[in-house]
């Protein structure tokens, strides 16, 4: 799955990041809309990742959506 077909299933996808990143909240995700960068930045200040290991496990949970 690619970013762009992310952001166009945001609704069913934010539901996916929050079972993979429980830390993240809904108003979180809702203000993140689908922005790949604003998602990196939640997994930086929630799990304090890396810009790299956010991207990382950002790649991850696509390979595996």
């Amino acid at each position: 799955m690619n970013w762009d077909q992310v952001r166009g299933n945001w609704q069913e996808m934010k539901g996916k990041a929050k079972e993979t990143w429980g830390r993240l909240n809904d108003d979180e995700l809702a203000e993140a809309e689908g922005d790949r960068e604003q998602l990196e930045g939640l997994l930086r200040q929630k799990y304090g990742k890396t810009k790299e290991e956010a991207r990382d496990a950002i790649d991850r949970w696509l390979a595996e959506a």
